[in-house]
């Protein structure tokens, strides 16, 4: 039987498609490959964040290197990049935006733990930039915050966060949990306190696990292609994405639900995009489009729409 989100996204995204299951990718659902980054800078892409205030800018950044944040258009092409004061770039995995009346605050999230051994982690939060006259990006910024977070329940790897625009709330996904680990802190701690815990809000369990067929493609990475490596949440707080090696799912939030019963519905999967280290995934300002990239040089920008025009 479908459920309320595949039959949702059926009708939204205007495929004509008479059937849209949780493991079903129909033929008419296509990912367009939007351009390639140029940037040769960018070779470990693991966030992805469209600006909320300036339309075709997108934020993205390298899982190691310097603290760096670079700006792209929605080709891949490159507007520059900023650099944020005594911050360090340990192994950046995502990125985020808070929005504010009058400015956004950039969340860089500094989570990446692949031996699940690190005691604390940071989040570093600067003030979205200004363009140049030129329209670029450039220059050295002070983070507006910092903080360091432990998980109450041990260290965790985490590739994913995302800003909840209804719950005011930053959410961590956790990657090599089976099945991952949702986590929450509030606005008021996060904008105020120099360190804090996670809460543990539940098990995410809606991930479709490895088939024999999968690992003529993914080989020794078999055991992680169903793992989160991106999370966003669509500017209206009513749809989620999350990445992984192998598929984009689609989830709904339920009316009057919070993220972590809108995580356990039934999503919708589609397979793809065609790469299989995929790790940045971000919706459009609009939230009628999500963006995905990768790791590697000049790595490719695929286009999902939802809705069309």
């Amino acid at each position: 039987m479908k459920t309320a989100i595949s039959t949702l996204f059926c009708a939204l995204m205007l495929f004509k498609v008479t059937a849209c299951g949780p493991t079903e990718t129909p033929s008419d659902i296509r990912f367009r490959k939007a351009g390639i980054v140029i940037s040769p800078e960018l070779d470990e892409i693991s966030g992805l964040q469209a600006s909320q205030r300036r339309d075709g800018v997108f934020w993205v950044h390298n899982d190691d290197g310097p603290p760096r944040v670079f700006a792209l258009g929605p080709d891949g092409a490159d507007l520059g990049h900023f650099d944020i004061r005594e911050a360090v770039n340990v192994d950046w995995e995502d990125i985020t935006l808070i929005p504010g009346e009058t400015r956004d605050l950039l969340v860089l999230a500094d989570v990446g733990d692949n031996r699940a051994e690190r005691s604390r982690v940071w989040l570093y939060l600067v003030e979205e930039p200004l363009p140049n006259q030129d329209g670029r990006y450039s220059g050295q910024y002070n983070a507006y915050h910092w903080i360091s977070l432990r998980y109450p329940d041990g260290p965790r790897d985490t590739e994913s966060i995302s800003w909840d625009p209804v719950g005011q709330r930053l959410l961590v996904l956790s990657k090599r949990d089976k099945p991952p680990r949702l986590y929450a802190i509030d606005a008021a701690t996060l904008l105020s306190e120099d360190e804090a815990a996670l809460t543990f809000l539940g098990a995410v369990d809606q991930f479709r696990p490895p088939e024999p067929a999968d690992r003529r493609l993914f080989d020794e990475r078999t055991p992680w292609i169903s793992q989160p490596t991106g999370f966003d949440i669509s500017p209206d707080g009513k749809r989620a994405a999350v990445l992984t090696y192998r598929s984009l799912y689609l989830f709904e939030r339920p009316a009057d639900a919070d993220w972590l019963e809108g995580l356990n519905t039934e999503p919708v999967e589609i397979l793809g995009p065609p790469h299989a280290y995929d790790e940045a995934v971000g919706f459009g300002a609009d939230g009628k489009r999500i963006w995905v990239s990768t790791e590697g040089e000049q790595p490719p920008v695929w286009e999902f729409e939802l809705e069309r025009e």
